[in-house]
């Protein structure tokens, strides 16, 4: 399924376009983040979508120490 609005372009990476309100809704749904969480991380790390997943996954992540402190309580 390739369109202007969702798309693997030129480079094979597929992008972003938070100016369509279709390819927000399918990230939102596909990434489980609110079209705010998207918009902000496209803007914090660019309309590249694995990079967005992955700044998105950083957000919600939690460290190792942060699991144990949580085991311990």
């Amino acid at each position: 399924m390739n369109t202007t609005t969702d798309s693997a372009r030129n480079d094979g990476i597929e992008r972003i376009d938070v100016n369509s309100d279709e390819a927000l809704q399918r990230w939102e749904r596909k990434l489980n983040v609110t079209a705010a969480q998207l918009k902000e991380a496209v803007t914090a790390v660019g309309d590249n979508a694995p990079d967005v997943e992955m700044h998105l996954k950083g957000t919600r992540a939690s460290t190792n120490d942060d699991q144990i402190d949580k085991a311990g309580s």
